[in-house]
Formats: structure tokens, sequence, C-alpha cells
């Protein structure tokens, strides 16, 4: 059943609608309709079911759509557009999170020393089947010991030296702090010193909760909030090097990485949706509440990053997160290398979501 948290509007009712060049939405939405005939996306709770979407996915993978009328007419062909009212703020809110680009070495050499590492052996995924009593129901992970699983050691432990002599590093970059983000962005290209570009992306997690450093700045008074954004934090990060540490070792939670291809470099990294992500168009949303494939229309006139007036566009759920949570809750991913950082770094903005919702579940078909 359909969530009473949707309610339906017409199209002339999203702001901006007619003026959105909706190809770039609808090649987004495709990717995830030739996934699906791998494995089905499970369905959020909010009653978008994949069931509903499975015959709009089937249709975009035998319809020519070459223009932006021709994506706008299949939208509005299969979809209504619906207003997620949000219990919590009346409003929704949108961050921006995208694929930092770095230089690294294959070695650790005197230059390149902070390493990104793959998934360690005795790491093991948590459920309610073998969770161990006394583990927080919050991890999702723990370590395998010769007494039991417990939980994984943390930020600290690790870069101190805790898992060095396993071989697990992938490469190695110059900053610490670059490091830092790109295990909060979860993904990164590598532009090698040997030449090559690689790409590093989520392999599983410690499982300690995430803390974000900036919010611990915001509370002590370092960063107002008018001005706080990631290049804010990393500003006062380069303005207090004897400080950077003892910070992020604040975020316990400590992300270990796979490699994967760069098959196409115009698109970003492969995320939750297990289809490569689309700047400016590729949304991460709350998994439980959403079903992955579902078009957001999101309007934040306040958001100039993207340029233009306003944002104002189709997006796609095509990613998650730990911190986006709940309904009218979204991550808009901005692209890959520093431009892309730059525009993701300052979105913090209050937006009004859309969902558009398969006609089918309105007309109580499916």
């Amino acid at each position: 059943m359909l969530s009473p948290l949707f309610k339906p509007v017409a199209f002339t009712d999203c702001p901006g609608w007619e003026n959105d060049s909706q190809l770039e939405a609808f090649q987004a939405f495709a990717r995830s309709a030739v996934r699906v005939l791998e494995k089905p996306y499970k369905s959020g709770s909010l009653g978008i079911s994949f069931a509903a979407l499975a015959p709009i996915f089937a249709d975009s993978r035998e319809t020519l759509v070459e223009n932006d009328d021709q994506a706008r007419r299949f939208f509005e062909k299969w979809f209504c557009p619906a207003r997620i009212e949000n219990p919590d703020m009346g409003h929704g809110f949108v961050t921006g999170f995208y694929e930092p680009e770095v230089i690294a070495s294959p070695v650790r050499t005197e230059r390149y020393t902070v390493p990104f590492l793959c998934r360690p052996d005795d790491l093991v995924d948590v459920n309610d089947g073998n969770r161990p009593s006394g583990l927080d129901p919050y991890f999702a992970f723990a370590r395998q010991t010769p007494a039991g699983l417990a939980e994984y050691l943390d930020r600290a432990a690790i870069e101190s030296g805790a898992l060095d002599g396993q071989n697990l590093e992938i490469a190695f970059v110059e900053n610490l702090v670059d490091a830092f983000f790109i295990h909060v962005q979860g993904a990164a290209r590598l532009k090698m010193t040997d030449g090559r570009l690689r790409r590093i992306t989520y392999a599983a997690k410690t499982g300690h909760r995430f803390t974000g450093i900036g919010k611990i700045l915001l509370d002590r008074g370092e960063i107002p909030l008018d001005k706080m954004s990631m290049q804010a934090i990393r500003t006062w990060l380069a303005d207090n090097p004897d400080q950077v540490q003892t910070l992020l070792w604040n975020n316990r939670s400590y992300i270990f990485f796979r490699e994967a291809a760069v098959d196409d470099a115009t698109l970003g990294p492969i995320a939750a949706a297990k289809v490569p992500l689309t700047g400016g168009r590729s949304l991460a949303v709350d998994r439980l509440l959403h079903t992955f494939g579902t078009p957001f229309y999101i309007s934040a006139p306040a958001l100039k990053a993207f340029g233009g007036d306003g944002f104002a566009r189709l997006m796609i759920a095509q990613d998650t997160g730990s911190a986006i949570v709940g309904p009218a809750r979204g991550d808009l991913f901005a692209g890959s290398g520093d431009a892309a950082g730059d525009i993701a770094g300052g979105i913090r903005h209050d937006a009004v979501f859309y969902a558009l919702v398969p006609r089918s579940l309105l007309a109580g078909q499916a």
C-alpha cells in the first residue's frame, strides 16, 4: 500500500518541470533498468514497489529516447508526481557527495604513506542470526576472534598500525585529510604515479557509527553554521595541523575498499544500486523507505551550485548512505573530481521532494 506521505499532484505543480533536461535522467534510469535483469531491487517500505517499477524498466529497455521531450513524455506516461510530506520538518533536505580524484602511488614511499586498505579476513558480516550478546545492534560488521565475534578495531587503532603486515594496502596517498574525505565519500579515482587511472569503491567498514567532524567543529564554535562546508572544514584542518589527527579519530568508523574498473570516465563509481552514478542525476536515498530506480523531482530554489537560478531536476535513486535517513532526505551526486567536490561541499539546502509514483499504484492495480 502506498504511504499517505505521498500527496499526488500534477506535473505542472512541479516547479521548472518543463525546463529540465530529462534525457540525462532517462539515461540514468535506463542503466538501472538493465541492472535489474540480473537481480531485482528490494522494495522500500513506503510502497513504491519493485513490482510496480518492473514494467516501466522493461519499457525503457525497448523505447528509443533521444532527446529531452521524448524523455519527458516517457516519465509522464508512466508516472504521476507526489509531493512527499515530511512529518519531522515539513520540508525536505539535500546534501551533496562526489567522487574525489587524488594522486596515488601503488607502493609506499617516503612521500606516499597513507594507505587505502582492502577488507581484512577477520571482518565478518553480522546479522540477527550470528550477533553475539552485548554487541551494539547498530553494528553490521564484527571481528572474528578465537573467543567469538567482537567489536572491530576503530579508526584510531587501524591508523596506528593495528592491521599492518597483512598486505591489505591497495594504494597510498600523500595526505591524511585527502584519505579521510575519500572515506567519507566512499569512493575515489586514483591518478597513479605510474600513469594509470584506477578507481576504489566501498567494500565494507568497521561498523562503528559515523561521526561528522563538521558537527564537532560547529559545536566547538570553530566554524559558524552559515559558513559550514567541506571547503571550510578543509581550511580549518590546514590551519590547525597539530589538531588534525585527534579530530579525525573522533570518527571511529573506518572504510575498507575494493578496486573497481573505470569503464567510462564520464560516469561515477558503481554504487549501492549496482550501476555507475551519473553526475547531477543520481540520488542517494533512505533505502529502507525507497526503492532504487525510483525517479524523484527535487526543487531547491536556493541551491545555485549546479548553475542556473536554482535546483529543479529529475533525479534517480541509485545510492544510499548512513546519514541519509527519512522520506524527504537526499544526497545529490555532483560528479567526479575537484570541480564536483566544490559543488558537493556547499550543498546543505531545504528542498521539496516529488516522488514519481507509478500510475498503476495510484490506480490500485499493483
